[in-house]
């Protein structure tokens, strides 16, 4: 806490670091060799779309450079609208670090264009050995990942494989340790 902290009674609240991100390329390995989980060869990233020229512009952008990409990559997007106001720019590739390198390429165009907190989150796909989905989410804001398995059924999620899949990757990943903040994404279209 600074002087101008004090002056003003507020403090500045420590961004995560934007490489986090990355170590989902490295535990990738383990989720598929370690805890049988295979890459469903999606991933998207979420955020909140704001109705301006320059923000439309980054988008657009992002998602032309992927596309271009992709002819190299094999890397194909699309995106869409949730009913809660999300745009969802979701990436296809049977490669997991393109996936990887692709989400971070487009939440880094919105970072560096000032719109950092339109981001809520990136989500990776997986299926486990009875071919359920199983997904790792990364919350921006808080600079963590943690699992969510939606259960059979409406809206319902396993907490206890969640737990689970959280104990097994260990040092792997860096998990949210506040399981309050293991907030749920229905409807993931990935």
């Amino acid at each position: 806490m600074g002087l101008f902290d004090v002056l003003t009674g507020k403090t500045k609240i420590k961004k995560p670091a934007p490489d986090r991100l990355f170590a989902m390329s490295t535990a990738g390995v383990t989720l598929e060799t370690e805890m049988g989980l295979k890459s469903a060869g999606r991933a998207a990233i979420v955020f909140q779309p704001l109705g301006t020229a320059d923000f439309d512009a980054i988008v657009a952008d992002m998602e032309e450079l992927v596309k271009g990409t992709g002819d190299e990559t094999g890397t194909a997007v699309e995106k869409t609208d949730d009913q809660f106001g999300y745009r969802w720019m979701i990436l296809a590739d049977p490669d997991f670090e393109d996936l990887v390198v692709g989400v971070n390429a487009v939440s880094g165009a919105i970072q560096g264009g000032g719109y950092g907190d339109r981001i809520l989150a990136a989500v990776f796909a997986f299926r486990d050995a009875k071919d359920r989905p199983v997904y790792w989410i990364y919350n921006y804001k808080r600079g963590a990942f943690y699992p969510f398995v939606p259960a059979s059924g409406s809206q319902q999620r396993d907490n206890e494989r969640e737990l689970r899949l959280k104990a097994q990757i260990g040092a792997d990943l860096p998990v949210e340790p506040e399981l309050e903040r293991w907030f749920p994404l229905w409807g993931i279209p990935i």
